[in-house]
């Protein structure tokens, strides 16, 4: 199928180089809508996407002669096509307004108000002390579990590395990482509630 579309690609192609105007208008017809949903779907604007259609064709045609049949007419086409949308879009500048200055709209100003995510000491302050409190409650596990859950949560090794490094079955590294992790949260749940 996908054969028969490249040949017969290929034989508009070379009808159309011989100056056969049947040819372009069958390339036109088989990849108008194509191009234009494309189109569209870029620049959101049906009059623009029928314009970049159009213009995306001309260039098409006119350079005809450079297309390589090794490779798909409809994906020459549409580079040829999504490259003349792009240029489009970065000379249709867009107008921008700065974060610091307030914008006027309708006899109102706009100001941006922008959050800052930044943590404040507070929150620096709870932050260490949870990080703490769950070292602690690391430190406390037993030796065995303690070693699997430093291996894959603080030095980030998979389970098969960890299986790997502890010489253990790759089920037993899970089962003692799934129990290492009960035990931190029946422990942690008591500290931070």
């Amino acid at each position: 199928m996908e054969n028969e579309k490249r040949q017969e690609d290929k034989r508009l192609i070379e009808s159309a180089l011989r100056g056969d105007e049947k040819a372009f208008e069958g390339l036109l017809k088989k990849y108008r809508n194509l191009v234009f949903s494309i189109m569209l779907k870029m620049v959101r604007n049906k009059q623009e996407a029928e314009d970049l259609t159009q213009e995306a064709f001309m260039k098409a045609f006119s350079s005809l002669s450079t297309f390589n049949d090794e490779f798909a007419f409809s994906t020459w086409l549409m580079k040829i096509a999504s490259n003349n949308c792009i240029d489009f879009l970065r000379k249709r500048k867009l107008k921008t307004y700065s974060i610091h200055e307030p914008i006027n709209y309708k006899d109102e100003k706009i100001e941006f108000e922008i959050p800052d995510y930044e943590p404040g000491p507070e929150r620096t302050l709870l932050q260490g002390e949870r990080s703490m409190m769950i070292e602690e409650a690391i430190n406390d596990l037993p030796e065995r579990y303690r070693y699997v859950v430093i291996l894959r949560h603080k030095e980030e090794k998979s389970y098969e590395e960890i299986a790997e490094i502890m010489n253990l079955p790759l089920g037993t590294v899970k089962a003692q990482i799934f129990r290492a992790r009960e035990i931190l949260n029946k422990k942690l749940k008591k500290l931070l509630v």
